[in-house]
């Protein structure tokens, strides 16, 4: 009897990446591809797609059972009632100011969507430029709608941000007076199935029809997944930007943190707008490999940059005219690239301690994943920092999204 396999679909900010499993948690096969488009473009998701289906062997794809996808967090399109998309999206790192009275009037006690950065921002900004006869739908859930060929649905947690409230599981009561409501997706759990993947889409790729789509959900939560966190640690997503994650008892409505269910307890965190992005921005992948080889991680470098990847700030401070601060820069490469470490560094330890702050803990250890995980100079940089042990998760994103695609099976 052939393997059933189950699959995540993880959308970041540079690319998508397939990952897929069997019944026994084991890893099988995973792939990647870079966006042909730019990150802003969801014709460029739908490629992305579209190469990783094409590129799969035969016996995963009569044999996949179960798919869900992830994507990044307050990433948000505007699509026509057929899920064609109206223009390119608004990333989850711009700030849309427009509507902030109108916002602050509908949103009374919602701190964390008073924030330009909120999904309920961009919402009204699409809105704006496109009318009210369109859906409106993050990331995942656009991706989720191409493979069902039905955009009705979004799942809980990539909603928050535009303001759908777990505990109430209901919009807020100031939406129903709006004429946009109707541009809101219909929510559903997390891991729960949705329906069955499109029969044209199944015989154009070659896959099993009977593959049912699971809601997915965020990328940072699909880490969380991947890493199978303790209660006294922390996750760090060190991707194109900084994400932390801990496990907490109640949830945390506040600017700049989210909180998702998880089991009996949330998962509180938040995310930075600095990251990997701002390194990339002045070495290659290779230079960076190279150039922290020759960090010596024990002494600092005493400049005090601060490396966000544009202006503003989402956490651990929320502001939207942050100014990134990326000089003076010295003459050696390997000083200046370890001066970006510490700067990153000193983020995350505001971070945690913001974390500190709302949830009475520290965690005890740091598991990290993402791209920056697997420089061990940037991590002794980081260890002395903060003065927490750290330890790497090689497991990826989309590993943990397909642990949500086998979960509903069971």
């Amino acid at each position: 009897m052939p393997d059933k396999f189950f699959g995540g679909l993880d959308f970041g900010t540079s690319g998508a990446r397939i990952s897929i499993i069997n019944f026994k948690k084991e890893l099988k096969y995973s792939n990647s591809v870079l966006y042909q488009y730019g990150f802003k473009n969801p014709n460029s998701w739908i490629n992305s797609c579209e190469k990783l289906l094409d590129s799969l062997p035969l016996h995963i794809k009569n044999n996949i059972v179960n798919l869900a996808i992830s994507g990044t967090s307050g990433t948000l399109t505007a699509c026509n009632l057929r899920g064609d998309p109206m223009g390119e999206a608004i990333p989850y790192d711009q700030a849309c100011n427009e509507n902030k009275i109108f916002i602050e009037s509908i949103t009374v006690g919602e701190d964390h969507l008073q924030t330009p950065y909120s999904s309920l921002a961009k919402a009204l900004k699409l809105i704006d430029k496109f009318g009210e006869n369109i859906l409106l739908r993050h990331q995942s859930d656009f991706i989720t709608g191409w493979f069902l060929k039905d955009w009705t649905y979004g799942e809980e947690g990539n909603n928050i941000k535009l303001g759908w409230d777990l505990i109430k599981e209901s919009w807020p009561k100031s939406y129903l007076k709006t004429s946009w409501q109707k541009c809101l997706p219909l929510i559903i759990k997390s891991g729960k199935i949705l329906g069955q993947i499109d029969t044209n889409l199944a015989e154009r790729f070659k896959l099993n029809k009977k593959i049912l789509l699971v809601s997915g959900t965020t990328d940072s939560n699909a880490a969380f997944l991947a890493a199978g966190l303790e209660k006294e640690e922390g996750l760090t997503v060190l991707g194109t930007t900084i994400v932390l994650k801990k496990i907490n008892k109640t949830p945390i409505k506040e600017k700049g943190i989210t909180s998702h269910r998880f089991s009996e307890d949330w998962i509180c965190g938040g995310a930075s707008n600095a990251g990997c992005g701002i390194l990339s921005q002045f070495f290659s992948d290779l230079e960076i490999k190279e150039l922290s080889r020759q960090i010596n991680t024990s002494k600092e470098t005493s400049l005090n940059l601060l490396p966000l990847n544009s202006i503003g700030e989402r956490f651990p401070v929320n502001n939207p005219l942050m100014e990134p601060i990326l000089s003076p820069r010295p003459v050696s490469d390997s000083l200046y690239l370890q001066a970006l470490f510490e700067g990153l560094a000193r983020i995350e330890l505001k971070g945690w301690e913001k974390l500190h702050e709302l949830t009475g803990s520290f965690p005890k250890r740091i598991v990290t994943t993402g791209g920056g995980s697997k420089n061990p100079q940037w991590r002794a940089i980081r260890e002395r920092v903060m003065n927490i042990p750290i330890v790497s998760c090689k497991k990826t994103t989309s590993f943990g999204t397909a642990l949500l695609a086998i979960h509903a099976n069971q």
